[in-house]
C-alpha cells in the first residue's frame, strides 16, 4: 500500500470506531428518554397487522399523497440510503485495493443497477427537496406574518442543511467511484466493463479512460475515503444531537409507525385514548371513591406522558406539515403543533437525566425534591396555555403527519391535568362545565324545552318511554343532540331530518327530555370526569330503551356515540344522518324536484366537510352523493375532505372566545364564498352556526372595504390584528366583564323560517334543510 493508502485506512478506521460509538450513545440517549414514559399497553401486538401497517405506510409513503412531487423525491432518498450502504462496504475495501469488490456481490448486474438507478434518483431527489426548502423557507428579512406561512418556520434550517448535505455529497461520491470503476475495468481489459453492468455511468467514465492507471487508482481511494468521511461526521453528528429529529426520524419513524395507535393503519383520530393511571390502564372515575389520593390525571410534567408521546417527539422530522394545515396557526394563534412537539422534545432532552437519575436513587427524599422533577409544563412556559386552549383538535395535524405523530391524544392528555388537576382552564369553560353538570347541555336550558323543535311539523315524533316502549320498536333512535334542540339554525336540521326521514317512511323515536349531553366539548376541554359521567347516564338510558340503531345530526354526537361509548359499554350502529339519507335516495325512497328561482337545478353550492365527520371518521361521500341528487352543481373549495379547513368550533372552541388572530370560522366562510356558490352545505350543527357567522363577518368587512372579520378584544372595541369586529358568534353574556368569566351566548329564539341571505351573500344550512326543500312528492 503506498503512504496515501495507509494515511487513509487509519483515518477511516479511527473515524469510524469514532461515529459507530458516539452513534450508539445517540441510541442510548433516546432510548432511555423514551423510557422515561409511563407505560402504554397494546403498542407492541397484533405483530402481524402492525408489520403490514408499516411496510405499507413505510414503501407506499401513505401520508404523502397531496404532495406527489415530494413524495415521490422523499421516496428514493429514503430507498438510496439502505441501497447505497453496499457502496460504503465497497469503500473500506477500496482503501486498501483500489480495485476491490465485495465477493459475491460485485458484478451482480441487478444489484449494480439497482445502486446506479438510485444514486441519480438520490441525486435528483434530494436536489428537488433542496431546491423546495429554498424556495419555501421563510426569509429573514421578512416581517414575521409573512414568515409564518412557510411550514419551515420555527424548524432548525441548519440541520436540515447538514442532513441535505449528507445526502448530496454520498450520492455524487457514489456516482464519481463507479464511473472511476469503470474507467479501471477497461484499463484492466476486465469483462465486466461494459455498459450492461454500468448502466448509467459508463457514458461519463469513458471520459476517464485515457487517465493514467496510478492516477484513477488514487482518485478511487481518495473519493472513497471522502465517502467514509462524511458518512461517519453524519454518524457523529446526529450522534451527539439525540433532539435532532430531521435526521433522527430515519431509524425512530419505522418503530413510531409499528407503534401507532391503530395497528390497521387509521390515523388517530376518532376516540380520544382514555385517562390512564401511571401504569397505563385506563381510569374510571365514576368510582372517585376507589381511586388513590397521590394519583395524577392526565399529564403534567413530562414525565407522564406516556412512551410513546416521547418517541412521537423524537421522531418529529421538524417538515411542518402539521404547522402548514393547523387552522389556529393559519389565522394568527400562537399554536403550531411542531413547534409543541418541539418543546416537548428539548424539556424531554433536557429532564430526562433528571428523572433517570431520581428513579436509580428510589423514593429518597433527595430524590422526591430534585426541583427537575415534575415540572408542570404549562406554568413553567414550557407550553403557553394560549397555545394549549388554542386547539380546535380538528386532527389535521395527525393525518398530515408522515411519521405517526399523535398530537390531539398529547393535547388533550394537558388539558385533562390542567382542568381536573390544576383547575386551570379558560374562564369561559366554568360555566359551560357547570351546565352541562346541573342542566345536561352547555347552554344550561331545561330539559322540558328537548322537544321544541318539533312544535308545529305535520306529524308527531314519538318519544321512547312515553309513545312507544322501546326503541326496538322503530326502524331508528333519532339521537337529537344539544344543539339539534336548543340552538335555533340547528333546530332547521332537526326538523329537515324529521320530515325527510318521515316522507321516506322510516320510523324512528326520539328520548326527549332522556337525552343528555354526550360529553364530547367537556372530554376534549380535559374534563374527563364530566364526559365520563355524562356518557354512563347516557348509556345507562340507551341501553335501558333497547336502543340499537341510532342516527344523528351532530358530527360530534356522531363520533362520541359511534367511536367512544363503546369503552363505556355502549355499542350500536351509528349513522350520520347524511349517510341515512343517502341511502334511502340510493333505494328510491327520497325524491327531489327541481328548484325555482336562485334554487333551481344547475344551482352552484358549496360544501364544507366537518373535521368529525370527514377527517375524524372518513364520511366524505355521501353528503356529496345528496348534493348530486338534489341536482346542484358542486363547487369544491381548495381545502376539501382530507385537507378541509375546520370551522373553528371543535375541542370546545365553539365555548371560548377568539381573541388572538383570526376567526377561523371567517377565514373559512371567505374560502367558501370565494366559489362563488350561492349556499354553503355543511352537515354539522356547529359547522353551520360557525360558518353562520363568518358569511355575516365576511360581508360586513367587504361592505365596509375591509378584509375578513378579526376577533373583539377583550375590554375593547378593537381586535388583536386591528381588523373590523365580529360581533356574531359565542360572545359573553351581559355581566361577564364584571365577574371575570365568559360564557356563551343563548341560543337565537326559535323562528319559523329565517330571512334570505342579502344579495350576493351565500345561505349557510345544513345538507337536510336544502334536501328538504327540494322534497318531491312521496307516492
Amino acid at each position: 500500500m503506498s503512504g496515501l493508502q495507509v494515511g487513509a485506512v487509519v483515518l477511516a478506521a479511527v473515524a469510524t470506531v469514532v461515529g459507530v460509538a458516539v452513534f450508539v450513545r445517540g441510541v442510548v440517549v433516546i432510548v432511555r428518554t423514551v423510557r422515561t414514559g409511563r407505560p402504554l399497553p397494546g403498542r407492541w401486538t397484533p405483530v402481524g397487522p402492525r408489520l403490514a401497517t408499516l411496510v405499507r405506510e413505510v414503501l407506499g409513503h401513505g401520508r404523502f399523497q397531496q404532495r406527489p412531487a415530494v413524495r415521490a423525491a422523499h421516496w428514493v432518498v429514503m430507498v438510496s440510503f439502505p441501497v447505497l450502504v453496499v457502496t460504503l462496504l465497497t469503500g473500506y475495501g477500496q482503501l486498501v485495493d483500489p480495485r476491490y469488490g465485495l465477493p459475491f456481490l460485485a458484478h451482480w448486474v441487478p444489484l449494480e443497477w439497482a445502486v446506479e438507478a438510485f444514486a441519480w434518483l438520490g441525486l435528483l431527489g434530494i436536489a428537488y427537496l433542496i431546491a423546495l426548502r429554498q424556495r419555501v423557507r421563510p426569509r429573514a428579512d421578512e416581517p414575521e406574518v409573512a414568515q409564518r406561512r412557510s411550514r419551515f418556520f420555527g424548524s432548525n434550517q441548519v440541520w436540515a442543511y447538514v442532513v441535505e448535505a449528507t445526502v448530496l455529497l454520498v450520492v455524487v461520491a457514489v456516482l464519481a467511484l463507479r464511473g472511476l470503476e469503470y474507467a479501471l475495468g477497461v484499463q484492466d481489459g476486465e469483462a465486466w466493463a461494459t455498459a450492461l453492468h454500468f448502466p448509467l455511468t459508463a457514458w461519463f467514465g469513458a471520459a476517464w479512460t485515457a487517465v493514467a492507471p496510478g492516477t484513477l487508482a488514487t482518485a478511487v481511494v481518495v473519493v472513497a475515503l471522502v465517502k467514509i468521511l462524511v458518512s461517519m461526521a453524519w454518524f457523529v453528528v446526529v450522534g451527539l444531537l439525540p433532539t435532532m429529529g430531521v435526521a433522527w426520524h430515519r431509524f425512530l419513524a419505522v418503530v413510531n409507525v409499528y407503534a401507532r395507535r391503530e395497528p390497521d393503519g387509521t390515523p388517530a383520530l376518532g376516540p380520544l385514548v382514555p385517562l390512564r393511571d401511571a401504569a397505563g390502564e385506563p381510569l374510571d372515575l365514576t368510582a372517585v371513591d376507589d381511586l388513590p389520593d397521590d394519583l395524577r390525571l392526565g399529564v403534567g410534567a413530562i414525565e407522564d406522558l406516556p412512551w410513546k408521546g416521547l418517541l412521537d417527539v423524537a421522531t418529529c422530522t421538524e417538515c411542518g406539515r402539521c404547522q402548514d394545515q393547523c387552522p389556529a396557526w393559519a389565522t394568527g394563534k400562537p399554536l403550531s403543533p411542531k413547534l409543541l412537539t418541539l418543546a416537548l422534545r428539548d424539556h424531554a432532552a433536557a429532564t430526562a437525566p433528571y428523572v433517570q437519575a431520581a428513579r436509580a436513587a428510589g423514593a429518597s427524599p433527595e430524590a422526591l425534591a430534585d426541583p427537575h422533577l415534575g415540572v408542570d409544563l404549562v406554568a413553567s412556559g414550557v407550553i403557553d396555555p394560549d397555545v394549549l386552549w388554542a386547539c380546535t383538535m380538528c386532527g389535521a395535524c395527525v393525518q398530515q403527519c408522515p411519521v405517526d405523530i399523535e398530537h390531539v391524544d398529547t393535547i388533550v392528555d394537558i388539558r385533562r391535568y390542567q382542568t381536573l388537576m390544576e383547575s386551570a382552564f379558560p374562564a369561559e369553560l366554568g360555566g359551560t362545565f357547570t351546565k352541562m353538570e346541573r342542566r345536561g347541555n352547555p347552554w344550561g336550558l331545561p330539559a322540558r324545552q328537548r322537544l321544541d323543535w318539533a312544535k308545529g311539523l305535520e306529524f308527531d315524533v314519538p318519544v321512547v318511554g312515553v309513545d312507544v316502549e322501546s326503541a326496538t320498536e322503530v326502524d331508528w333512535l333519532f339521537w337529537v343532540g344539544c344543539a339539534g334542540a336548543f340552538e335555533d339554525r340547528a333546530k332547521k336540521t332537526t326538523r329537515a331530518v324529521a320530515e325527510l326521514l318521515h316522507a321516506a317512511g322510516v320510523t324512528f323515536a326520539v328520548l326527549g327530555d332522556g337525552e343528555t349531553c354526550t360529553g364530547d366539548p367537556a372530554r376534549r376541554a380535559g374534563n374527563e370526569a364530566l364526559y365520563q359521567m355524562l356518557a354512563a347516564q347516557n348509556v345507562e338510558t340507551l341501553n335501558e330503551v333497547g336502543a340499537q340503531r341510532i342516527v344523528v345530526t351532530c358530527a360530534h354526537c356522531f363520533n362520541t356515540i359511534s367511536r367512544e361509548y363503546p369503552a363505556m359499554g355502549g355499542r350500536y350502529e351509528v349513522v350520520h344522518h347524511t349517510q341515512l339519507l343517502d341511502t334511502l335516495v340510493g333505494e328510491g325512497r327520497l325524491r327531489f324536484a327541481p328548484g325555482t328561482g336562485e334554487d333551481a337545478d344547475g344551482a352552484t353550492v358549496t360544501y364544507h366537510d366537518p373535521c368529525y365527520l370527514g377527517r375524524h371518521n372518513q364520511v366524505y361521500e355521501p353528503p356529496r352523493e345528496l348534493l348530486a341528487a338534489a341536482g346542484v352543481t358542486l363547487a369544491e373549495m381548495p381545502r376539501n375532505r382530507e385537507t378541509s379547513f375546520c370551522c373553528g368550533a371543535g375541542g370546545a372552541r365553539v365555548w371560548m372566545e377568539e381573541t388572538i388572530g383570526e376567526r377561523i370560522g371567517t377565514v373559512r366562510a371567505a374560502e367558501a364564498v370565494a366559489t362563488g356558490a350561492s349556499a354553503i352545505a355543511t352537515a354539522c350543527p356547529f359547522c353551520t352556526v360557525m360558518l353562520s357567522d363568518g358569511v355575516a363577518a365576511h360581508a360586513r368587512a367587504s361592505a365596509d372595504g375591509g378584509g375578513a372579520a378579526g376577533p373583539t378584544t377583550p375590554g375593547g372595541s378593537g381586535t388583536a390584528d386591528g381588523t373590523t369586529p365580529d360581533d356574531v358568534g359565542t360572545h359573553p353574556t351581559p355581566g361577564a366583564a364584571a365577574t371575570g368569566t365568559h360564557e356563551p351566548a343563548a341560543p337565537h329564539e326559535p323562528t319559523t323560517a329565517g330571512p334570505r341571505p342579502q344579495v350576493g351573500v351565500p345561505e349557510v344550512a345544513d345538507i337536510a334543510v336544502l334536501l328538504r326543500d327540494r322534497l318531491a312528492h312521496q307516492d
